[in-house]
């Protein structure tokens, strides 16, 4: 098998951003745009990737340093050739291919169209026709309509300025041809820079063909300069992923409003209301449905389940027929049995809550432990710490939590156990019986009511 080598230019400063954030650390779907083009990368199997760093390199060397790559400092700034060249000594004796850092949504497929063309007589080079080409080097032609030069916008005449046919920057070759023409690069331009481009030139000379590709959508070869172009991108990735998703068969209530920022899997019949956020790897089953501006990270919701509006729900399993909010927050740790019910404001943590179980308003449980058919009333906390240590509640099958009832943990509530509205439990009440902790309520008659003094 050919060997490949993967350049990924990543060494710009990305000034019209105005921010002390590399560029290609700034995210896209919430992960960095650098990494969507390593992800990418990976998939064609490569030998060896290479990232070239320069500005915010200790940045870049900290993000990627989960990633299979080596890195090659570029000092200055001297354009996309001189990029290159400092990796020229790690590379090997297979094929190259050279991406970009800040163009985050090529394509497998376009970039194993474009390889494909490579060997001894063949370079590859990935190009764009665009209504409006400007900004970009014109795809220069010969009468047999070979491309044999790039042309960057400030040294291209008037005739060449007409041409829609752009370049990408994105390109493949042997290593022998690559390492053959760096040296021959020269800075004698308007912009006083080594031009990668200019290898096209140097390939029709010796007589090797350019081959062109093109990508199936333009948007895949947008590079980000300024926070516009970032958020148009954001946009376009996001349509492509509800795109997807409605061809899976899930009912979004508006394409435009939802935001996958990771993994989302979903069963048949899934709905998802408009402003809607998933995060990490999400699994939605069949028949779940999601209402307004929820947010939802790690989870498994189970079929038939529902999800009211303004929920935040992190790392918790659902077992399906859920009803979760609407302003429910569900902590890591959170585990609902089936038919349990999580109802508005109310915040849970690594708690399991048993099947048919119920908190249905403004309370917190946390580091707890419900059986079967639990109701748990209006404002109950769980006290699971102390100040130092976390502790567990246990609460049996059947038990009922009165309002506004305090449980001192660690403690445990029986099976059928009662607990009186107001009480704050910090003993164990056994299987069945009623406790209660309110003091008893005192009354005086025709009590005056206080007056504030005059002045």
């Amino acid at each position: 098998m050919q060997e490949l080598d993967i350049v990924i230019l990543a060494a710009g400063k990305g000034t019209r951003m105005r921010s002390q954030t590399p560029k290609v650390l700034h995210t896209l779907a919430g992960k960095s745009m650098v990494q969507h083009v390593l992800d990418t990368a990976s998939g064609l199997t490569p030998t060896r990737m290479h990232v070239v760093i320069g500005h915010g390199a200790d940045q870049l060397r900290e993000a990627l340093a989960d990633s299979a790559v080596s890195f090659a400092v570029q000092e200055e700034q001297k354009g996309t050739g001189h990029a290159v060249a400092q990796a020229q000594s790690q590379l090997g004796n297979g094929n190259v291919l050279v991406l970009y850092g800040d163009v985050p949504m090529i394509r497998r497929e376009s970039l194993t169209a474009l390889l494909n063309h490579v060997d001894e007589q063949h370079m590859g080079l990935l190009t764009v026709t665009l209504e409006d080409p400007s900004g970009y080097g014109r795809i220069v032609r010969n009468d047999e309509g070979e491309a044999v030069a790039i042309i960057e916008q400030k040294d291209a005449s008037a005739d060449q300025l007409a041409i829609t046919e752009c370049n990408t920057g994105i390109m493949a070759m042997t290593s022998a041809q690559l390492k053959r023409w760096l040296p021959q690069l020269s800075a004698e331009n308007a912009q006083g820079e080594y031009y990668l481009t200019d290898v096209i030139a140097m390939a029709a000379n010796e007589g090797i063909k350019v081959c062109t590709a093109q990508p199936v959508s333009a948007v895949e070869v947008e590079g980000v300069n300024n926070r516009s172009q970032m958020a148009r991108l954001e946009r376009a990735y996001q349509l492509q992923q509800a795109e997807a998703l409605m061809a899976q068969g899930v009912a979004l209530a508006d394409p435009a409003r939802i935001d996958i920022r990771g993994k989302l899997t979903c069963g048949h019949d899934v709905f998802i209301d408009v402003g809607c956020v998933f995060e990490g790897d999400v699994e939605l089953g069949e028949g779940v449905q999601v209402a307004p501006y929820c947010v939802i990270k790690n989870s498994t919701i189970g079929a038939e389940s529902i999800i009211d509006s303004h929920s935040v729900i992190d790392t918790t399993v659902a077992a399906g027929l859920n009803q979760i909010g609407p302003y429910a927050r569900l902590r890591p740790g959170t585990r609902l049995a089936v038919k349990a019910k999580v109802g508005n404001f109310v915040e849970t943590k690594n708690a399991d809550v048993g099947e048919g179980s119920k908190i249905n308003h403004l309370s917190y449980v946390g580091d707890a432990h419900l059986g079967r058919d639990v109701n748990v009333g209006a404002g109950t906390i769980t006290c699971n710490y102390d100040g130092a240590n976390k502790h567990r509640t246990e609460i049996g099958d059947n038990a009922f939590i009165g309002s506004n009832s305090a449980l001192v943990a660690p403690v445990t509530v029986g099976k059928g156990a009662t607990i009186g509205a107001g009480s704050t439990i910090a003993k164990d009440v056994a299987e069945h019986a009623l406790a209660v902790t309110r003091s008893r309520q005192l009354e005086k008659l025709d009590w005056p009511r206080p007056v504030k003094k005059a002045k």
